[in-house]
């Protein structure tokens, strides 16, 4: 589900775990430190004690959860913080034995990860579907409209030398066609083998990249040393770079929806109200713009950016 030049390999980990990847990054611009430190992120006190928000091992899951534990210390419930837990195999696991209550995940490649025989792409199918495939007290709350997920983007250039709109263009102009992505694309379910199962596409030439969509593939896309890259939505260089996201009618890709994963015996009428007001309001665009503030130029705290949210969006004052 792409995954800021290090933190990008981490998100992208994270996103594939379900075909069974692992992560050991330790980021400390997320949150630094001890990733099973505790961190308070507002007042103490309130309805129904206490609850801990984790996250993944990269900044944009390390801002959601701030994102998180603000709106729900806003609404009158102590919420700390445990950043960087690591992938998915481990903070399911901090989940279910009680060591966090909430982590943000992603629709698709939760499914994924608790269903391997899963073949449910579209958005309202993997919602409908994850709910029965958690594990015995999870569960997840409403999701967000805001996404996360691979994609092929190109130039403006090549899109228009070569009249792309759609993945299903490159079929066409394939044998002029390199393709950047990490090395673990040639063997991925959504990497060459479903371009080719669903779109006839087969590149001239696969070029690995292993910064998982980060700094090396934008400058080989720029560069024009491969013409097609895989680059998670969300990323900055996408808008930064005028660069252009090629449509995927056939759902290559699992949708992406943030969400809220929970010990459901741990979240109260309030916190579920507070998380879903969150969801309601967190877009794809939200993410890009916390997206560069965090892991862009100007190297915000992950907890600043989510506060600038928070009171942007009028949970906070």
């Amino acid at each position: 589900m792409t995954q800021n030049k290090r933190p990008l390999i981490g998100r992208r980990a994270v996103l594939g775990a379900a075909a069974g990847i692992s992560v050991a990054l330790t980021l400390s611009a997320c949150g630094g430190g001890n990733p099973l430190s505790t961190s308070t992120s507002g007042a103490s006190g309130g309805a129904g004690g206490s609850v801990v928000v984790g996250s993944a091992d990269f900044p944009e899951s390390a801002t959601i959860a701030e994102i998180y534990a603000g709106a729900i210390n806003a609404a009158g419930v102590t919420a700390t913080t445990k950043l960087n837990i690591g992938s998915r195999e481990i903070y399911l696991k901090a989940v279910q034995d009680g060591s966090v209550d909430i982590v943000p995940d992603y629709s698709g490649n939760l499914l994924g990860y608790v269903d391997k025989s899963n073949t449910v792409t579209v958005p309202a199918g993997i919602l409908k579907a994850l709910p029965s495939k958690l594990p015995s007290g999870l569960s997840v709350l409403d999701a967000a409209s805001a996404q996360d997920k691979d994609a092929m983007v190109v130039t403006k250039a090549t899109a228009q030398k070569y009249s792309l709109k759609s993945i299903a263009d490159l079929a066409k102009v394939e044998d002029k066609i390199t393709l950047g992505a990490p090395p673990e694309f040639r063997e991925r379910p959504y990497g060459l083998p479903g371009l080719k199962a669903k779109y006839g596409f087969v590149p001239a030439t696969f070029s690995p990249i292993g910064d998982g969509g980060g700094p090396l593939t934008l400058k080989a896309l720029l560069d024009d040393q491969v013409q097609v890259a895989d680059i998670f939505t969300t990323t900055p260089a996408i808008a930064d770079n005028d660069l252009v996201v090629l449509e995927d009618p056939k759902n290559n890709w699992l949708a992406q929806q943030v969400l809220p994963l929970v010990k459901t015996d741990r979240v109260n009428d309030t916190i579920k109200t507070a998380l879903n007001n969150v969801s309601k309001q967190l877009t794809t665009d939200d993410l890009i713009s916390l997206n560069r503030m965090v892991s862009g130029n100007q190297k915000m705290n992950p907890k600043d950016a989510a506060a600038q949210w928070l009171k942007d969006k009028g949970i906070t004052k």
